[in-house]
């Protein structure tokens, strides 16, 4: 072919329009002598052009051309390949979708003849086909060059669309049956000493069980061995176990000629740790006693395959049966629970959008979902038994089990996403499930399965829009067929029967089923605005629910959010609109009783969940939130009223900050779950003490407009002491503090403390007047004198007392004192007072250490209480809050007049500070740190999930679940959680015990 020098042939500007990316390559190759007698002719262009990559075809066809032997071969190839248009579109049609099977031409020429047949018999090849081409295998080399002509059939039939995705992946997994076959039977014929002693029958399990095989796929098998004619048991295992590795390697190993597929038999009982071999009475024991969930759904897909089929028929016979009876176990609802958490952060980051199988709206998402609703409804409904994914799915939607149109919808999404997979794998014949980055890939991908006109574009907006659907209904497909059963709109659908829909709440977590049916029947019932959203809602809120460790109170408290803002427009618009506020009420609503306790008393809070104008999730700043009390106060009618103003906005902030805390903990679909638990613990504590001290600021501003007017006859501060004071108060915290005034000039100072007097009684009592919001209890026993001292002193009463009187656990004490309101003048002066007794400029003698250690250890026997574990004790236990705090604290008392960074009320700062200063050997600040953060999170997590304080894990089950859940821990998991906490805090009572008793 020649041209006019500077000008492009006409057959570049053909081979760019029939899709070359590389016209000018293509020339060249067309310009070679093996494709001289077709080179101008239409029909091969043409053929070429409607492959998914013509560039990779031609060259796999010149590689062809060029590996005949002699002129014969290559005309016949040629005369063939342009006279009979199947032959053509077949081979052509595989050359540009596999780069793999064009190489195995390359060094098999002969075997384009296995494409050139097109009789009804071929197009539906069964296992019985497959064998008949693997007959001539007489090694396991010979094996794999038979098992890829076999394949290469597949794939022509594949890609030229006379077979759908369904019926290859069957013809696949007829494939690996028949090669299962024939590496048995080499394995037999190698070890014929072994095949006399034993009965061996090969189990496909996974998607080679299912009939729902990959291109290129371990195929996962589980062995059964029995001993022949009375031979010796031991002896027959030993052989079959023999014969099975030696199969296993014949597909696996390595060769001149690649491998097969890996067979992988970890999905026998015991996995990589339990023998290769059991007899049927060791598979039957092993599955009623020690099974788990997961092992009874991988057995949903068991087939036998190869060897012995009657015994591997025996195999299904027996535990068949136990598959059904899985959803009856103990730990069911544990174990599902575990098993629908999608395990991405296995996924390499980079690959988490590209993941077809694992990632979210991926293959596994669709397999699990049909997979539970077979165990859960499967027990009653024989047609539900497939191993087969989509046979599966059609009998689900045939018997009312998921919607129609949500299993239409779940069916072509996953039929798209399946073939997706098998052309990515098809080009390199490689295990992947990973959607290729390069422009190339995704074209030759996209052409391949019909995408013509910008293929790049059209795959990823086309795989997208399939996962989004898959994401979308992967919750919907459990739960929208419940609201069909209590709502009944659609008359003449299959329907989930009440016992049925029973069956699927408690496999799902409820514990209470039919009262959770009543809920869902007076939410979604009807023909409201109302009750159509709460139809469109409720399937992603119930599966939120269920991923919580109390489902019903989850469902309960929506039912009742919603009954009392239903008919408020602008509460449906804010589950609907707003991303952020369906699924974080969903967490809040199911993590426990504050949350919601603290909602139901003013449900309009809910709009803190959304991200419009009213939403947010961040606790306020102090000072935003004693503007916002002091405003409320100067608008009330008397402090009665200012007080209740400003302990509605306490109720609001707690709200406020218990769910930032819980959905912090849990993490959302957008947002992971905080990693850092010692950033919540901080954020909690910080934002409780603020919130404090800005309501007794306002409580304070009241009373005394309410006695005085504005001016109070003497100057009055507060003082914030132990938790209050460093900033580390929990929910169910009280306010430790220290009450100081000072007269007025011309003031009497009995006067002056009367009147401060008055102000502390009134501001207990408003503080804890019944209402719907939660009492703030003002504690002041760590006055001077304890209980017996006067609750209110003057600046120089104190002066006097500490210069005199003072003992060294008051000393100890003031370590947390910090002005938090009244008169910061006067608060100032109060802590200028006290620095030199906290921060004594010779630290303290060992009399005094002495004496801080007797209080200690009388702490810890006098204080726990009786019948209580000490080791899970959150605040007096080994390990626990307070052996962290007084070790720290000891530190200051030495060394903080020397060291300013010590000079904080803060624990987690002052144990910072003093490893900073070398007081403190880093690693064993970090076994402090993290035994602090631990215990705080603990008592944190037990006022959230019970509604009341306490320093000690739960007793009852699902409220252990939820400690769990908010500390990290998975369903089930709640003894991981319970051995973790001791290790933790034994590790830190060894570090206290060395650094607190151990001496100076």
């Amino acid at each position: 072919m020649t041209s006019v020098p500077g000008r492009r042939s006409s057959t570049f500007t053909r081979l760019l329009r029939h899709g070359f990316t590389d016209p000018s390559a293509a020339e060249r190759l067309l310009d070679g002598p093996e494709p001289a007698a077709v080179r101008d002719d239409p029909v091969l262009l043409d053929a070429l052009g409607g492959t998914a990559d013509p560039d990779l075809a031609l060259l796999g066809l010149v590689r062809l051309l060029e590996a005949q032997t002699g002129a014969t071969g290559r005309q016949e190839l040629l005369d063939t390949l342009i006279a009979a248009k199947p032959l053509r579109d077949r081979l052509l049609g595989v050359l540009g979708a596999s780069e793999a099977l064009a190489d195995h031409l390359a060094r098999h020429p002969d075997d384009w003849q296995a494409l050139v047949t097109y009789e009804a018999r071929d197009l539906h090849p069964g296992v019985t086909e497959f064998e008949h081409g693997l007959a001539s295998a007489t090694d396991a080399v010979s094996l794999r060059v038979a098992y890829r002509r076999c394949l290469l059939s597949i794939a022509a039939r594949d890609v030229c669309g006379t077979t759908e995705v369904s019926e290859t992946a069957a013809e696949l997994a007829d494939l690996a049956t028949a090669t299962l076959r024939a590496a048995l039977s080499l394995a037999e014929a190698a070890a014929p000493e072994d095949t006399a002693l034993c009965r061996l029958a090969v189990i496909a399990m996974g998607k080679c069980g299912g009939h729902e095989l990959n291109y290129v796929s371990d195929v996962d098998v589980v062995f059964v061995g029995e001993a022949v004619n009375g031979a010796d048991e031991d002896k027959a295992l030993r052989a079959a176990t023999r014969l099975a590795s030696h199969m296993m390697r014949i597909c696996s190993e390595n060769n001149v000629e690649g491998t097969i597929w890996p067979v992988d038999a970890n999905l026998r009982p015991e996995g990589r740790n339990g023998p290769l071999v059991r007899t049927l009475a060791s598979h039957r024991a092993y599955y009623r006693r020690w099974a788990k969930t997961w092992e009874f759904q991988a057995l949903l897909k068991a087939r036998p395959v190869a060897g012995d089929l009657a015994l591997g028929e025996e195999y299904v016979a027996a535990l068949r049966p136990l598959v059904w009876q899985a959803a009856e176990r103990e730990n069911f609802v544990a174990d599902v629970q575990k098993m629908r958490r999608r395990v991405i952060d296995t996924i390499p980051t980079a690959e988490v959008d590209r993941q077809l199988k694992l990632g979210p709206g991926g293959l596994r998402d669709v397999e699990f979902a049909v997979q539970l609703l077979q165990l859960v409804h499967g027990r009653t409904d024989t047609s539900l038994r497939s191993g087969t994914t989509l046979d599966a799915l059609g009998a689900l939607a045939a018997g009312g089990y998921v919607g129609r149109a949500d299993a239409a919808q779940l069916d072509d999404a996953y039929r798209f996403l399946r073939s997706l997979e098998h052309r990515i794998q098809l080009f390199k014949l490689r295990r992947t499930h990973l959607v290729p980055e390069g422009d190339a890939d995704l074209r030759r991908t996209g052409r391949s399965l019909g995408l013509r006109t910008d293929p790049v574009t059209t795959l990823n907006r086309e795989w997208r829009r399939h996962a989004s659907v898959v994401r979308r209904l992967h919750e919907k497909l459990f739960y929208r067929p419940l609201l069909d059963a209590v709502a009944q709109l659609a008359p003449g659908e299959a329907r989930l029967s009440a016992e049925a829909a029973r069956e699927r709440l408690v496999a799902l977590g409820y514990a209470d089923p039919g009262a959770a049916l009543r809920h869902l029947e007076a939410l979604a019932s009807g023909v409201t605005r109302k009750a159509a959203i709460q139809r469109t809602l409720l399937p992603v809120l119930l599966g939120w629910f269920a991923d919580s460790a109390d489902p019903d109170a989850g469902l309960l408290n929506f039912r009742k959010v919603s009954d009392a803002l239903g008919k408020t427009p602008w509460y449906l618009r804010l589950l609907r609109d707003e991303g952020a506020a369906a699924e974080n009420l969903a967490r809040v609503l199911s993590a426990g009783r504050l949350a919601p306790d603290l909602l139901m008393r003013a449900p309009e809070a809910v709009a803190l969940l959304g991200d419009g104008e009213a939403g947010g999730l961040s606790p306020r700043s102090r000072d935003h939130l004693e503007q916002e009390i002091i405003a409320a106060v100067r608008r009330a009618d008397g402090a009665v009223q200012a007080v209740a103003a400003a302990r509605g906005v306490r109720r609001r902030e707690l709200f406020r900050t218990a769910a930032t805390d819980i959905v912090g903990s849990y993490g959302t679909e957008s947002q992971p779950a905080e990693a850092d638990q010692g950033a919540l613990v901080d954020l909690v504590g910080g934002a409780v003490s603020d919130l404090t001290a800005a309501t007794l600021a306002g409580t304070l501003r009241a009373v005394v407009r309410e006695g005085w007017g504005d001016t109070l006859p003497t100057r009055f501060a507060i003082i914030g002491m132990g938790r209050f004071g460093g900033h580390e108060l929990g929910y169910g915290s009280d306010a430790d503090v220290l009450f100081v005034h000072e007269p007025r000039d011309g003031v009497d100072e009995r006067e002056a403390t009367d009147a401060a007097g008055k102000v502390v009684a009134e501001m207990r009592r408003l503080l804890q007047i019944p209402s719907a919001d939660p009492p703030l209890l003002i504690d002041a026993d760590l006055r001077p004198e304890g209980r017996s001292g006067p609750l209110v002193r003057t600046l120089k009463s104190y002066e006097a007392y500490y210069r005199r009187w003072s003992l060294v656990w008051e000393r100890h004490a003031l370590l947390r004192a910090e002005p938090v309101a009244g008169d910061e003048d006067l608060g100032r002066r109060f802590v200028e007072l006290i620095d030199p007794l906290r921060y004594p400029s010779a630290g303290i003698g060992e009399d005094d250490a002495r004496e801080i250690r007797r209080l200690k250890a009388r702490m810890e026997s006098e204080r726990l209480p009786r019948g209580t574990d000490p080791k899970l004790h959150a605040k007096l236990g080994p390990g626990g809050l307070s052996d962290v705090e007084w070790t720290v604290q000891l530190i200051q008392l030495r060394h903080a007049a020397h060291e300013p960074g010590l000079r904080t009320t803060r624990t987690r700062e002052a144990l910072a500070a003093a490893r900073e200063a070398g007081l403190i050997p880093a690693e064993e600040a970090a076994v402090l740190d993290e035994a602090w953060v631990l215990a705080t999170g603990v008592r944190n997590a037990v006022m959230l999930v019970r509604g009341r304080a306490g320093d000690t894990f739960p007793s009852d089950p699902r409220e252990l679940a939820a400690v769990g859940r908010y500390l990290g821990y998975g369903p089930g998991r709640a003894g991981d959680m319970l051995d973790a906490y001791r290790r933790t805090a034994r590790r830190a009572r060894g570090v206290m015990e060395e650094l607190f008793y151990g001496g100076s």
